[in-house]
């Protein structure tokens, strides 16, 4: 490399961006530590959580392959402190979709899964095409106003609604481990303590270490916060993580380090050259049939593009990232960056990646160029090596960040108007469809189109784009025509 990348300040902009090494470095290992969990997750959920297996081996390596290729394209072509990683929900999806690929054509598992893969590498490759014609960002800019401000608070409820909810799920003998209890509905919905206490059995004690440890991290966080400290949020991570590992082990008597044996600091690169290099099966493939391939492909590009068009203005938005005109610079080169990681997650094993909502934890520590990206893919890339010492961080330590992060964005609420109905309508239609969905693409999309029709009722049909027009048709079919 020359020496001119190794000058950090001429780099990446950090004197024009009013930031500093030191900053930049924080915030990274904030969004690491706050997204760190998806490197073990991701895996899990494509295998239907057969750990230790070579599928599961290969798509661990691949998770951290992709995430941190995206994240270092996003560091060095836009110069944005955003994270990309296989998405949350869209990797669930693709397992399903999987699954079925394997009972349509009666194959194992793992054939279907090299036939499915095929989809999330066509996908990327359009979103690469899309990007070279700049089409993507230009729908991006037609994204109305009120819509573009409300996604940062949107993605805060999200954020808050994932660290009460999905995020730290507790299986009971109560109900012989079946369905998971969850600490805003199973906790605090609970008529009494008494009656959660006899539906859980014996892991209630583990439900009140949990609560317990969210709210500190959370209140450490806010104390910090007071003090202008810029690492408030890993102060807040690692003083809930310890509290947990100490209760995990003097209260419920478990060694808090056991996930850690299961895994190893030597990776079988092995596993991935046999299980999911470039190991596509067509055969399998097109086996499934034309139209169902064509309606899960639109299906996943639809998702993927506004997810990640959200994210990246949500975020930028809340962070004051976007120009006088309300458009982020250098938007092609985020939305390549995506293209790109989704690409090589398809060449290596793994589902679409997206950029992370979690981001908003290192942007929030002072993060504001590539540097804060570049130092979380490099971290993303150690994963490969340091897998047991990410997978201790208890679920409940990463609620806390997210829950702070999703107060944080949630001040965007601030700049709506509204006094206007017609623009309070679709905001807070979308900010409960991301929430409870966990999906900002399709929030986007049931939002554009209740502001379409509450134009074209007004009779201000002028004030919709054309291209708002065809994208909420779009979605109009996605959400109603079955097939």
């Amino acid at each position: 490399m020359s020496s001119q990348f190794f000058n950090l300040d001429k780099r990446f902009g950090l004197t024009a961006n009013k930031t500093n090494v030191r900053t930049e470095l924080l915030a990274g290992l904030s969004t690491f530590l706050t997204m760190g969990y998806i490197v073990a997750l991701n895996p899990n959920i494509l295998t239907g959580f057969q750990t230790g297996t070579p599928l599961w081996n290969a798509i661990f390596i691949s998770t951290c392959l992709c995430s941190a290729l995206g994240t270092f394209c996003m560091a060095l072509m836009a110069n944005k402190p955003f994270a990309m990683a296989p998405g949350m929900g869209m990797n669930t999806f693709f397992a399903t979709i999987v699954g079925n690929i394997a009972v349509a054509t009666s194959v194992p598992y793992e054939t279907a899964y090299h036939a499915g893969i095929i989809i999330i590498l066509f996908e990327g490759l359009i979103f690469l095409i899309m990007g070279l014609l700049n089409l993507r960002h230009r729908i991006a800019d037609n994204i109305p106003d009120c819509i573009k401000i409300a996604i940062s608070p949107a993605i805060g409820m999200m954020l808050i609604y994932i660290g009460f909810g999905s995020n730290v799920s507790i299986y009971a003998e109560g109900n012989n481990y079946t369905e998971p209890f969850y600490i805003m509905k199973d906790f605090f919905g609970a008529m009494t303590p008494t009656f959660l206490k006899t539906s859980m059995g014996k892991e209630y004690s583990q439900m009140i270490v949990s609560v317990v440890t969210i709210f500190l991290g959370l209140f450490v966080i806010l104390h910090f916060h007071k003090k202008r400290s810029a690492a408030s949020v890993i102060f807040g991570i690692i003083s809930s993580s310890v509290f947990y590992w100490l209760a995990d082990y003097f209260i419920l008597g478990n060694n808090p380090f056991r996930a850690a044996h299961s895994m190893s600091f030597i990776p079988d690169f092995g596993n991935l050259y046999e299980q999911t290099l470039l190991n596509f099966d067509f055969h399998t493939f097109f086996n499934i049939g034309a139209y169902t391939i064509v309606m899960v492909l639109i299906t996943f590009c639809i998702i993927d593009m506004f997810g990640t068009i959200g994210s990246l203005v949500g975020m930028a938005a809340n962070a004051g990232f976007l120009d006088k005109n309300g458009k982020l610079p250098k938007i092609k080169e985020a939305l390549m960056s995506d293209a790109i990681g989704t690409v090589t997650g398809a060449c290596t094993g793994s589902s679409t990646v997206v950029t992370f909502a979690e981001s908003a934890s290192g942007i929030q520590v002072g993060g504001k160029t590539g540097l804060t990206s570049f130092t979380t893919a490099t971290l993303l890339a150690s994963c490969i090596f340091i897998a047991p010492l990410v997978s201790v961080i208890p679920p409940a330590a990463t609620s806390t960040a997210l829950i702070y992060i999703g107060l944080v964005m949630m001040q965007g609420l601030a700049n709506i108007d509204f006094r206007n109905i017609e623009q309070v309508t679709p905001v807070f239609i979308m900010i409960l469809a991301i929430a409870i969905s966990g999906s900002v693409g399709n929030g986007i999309g049931l939002a554009l189109i209740c502001y379409t029709v509450i134009k074209m009722m007004s009779f201000k049909f002028r004030e919709v784009t054309p291209l708002t027009y065809v994208v909420s048709g779009i979605f109009m079919i996605k959400f109603f025509v079955a097939v």
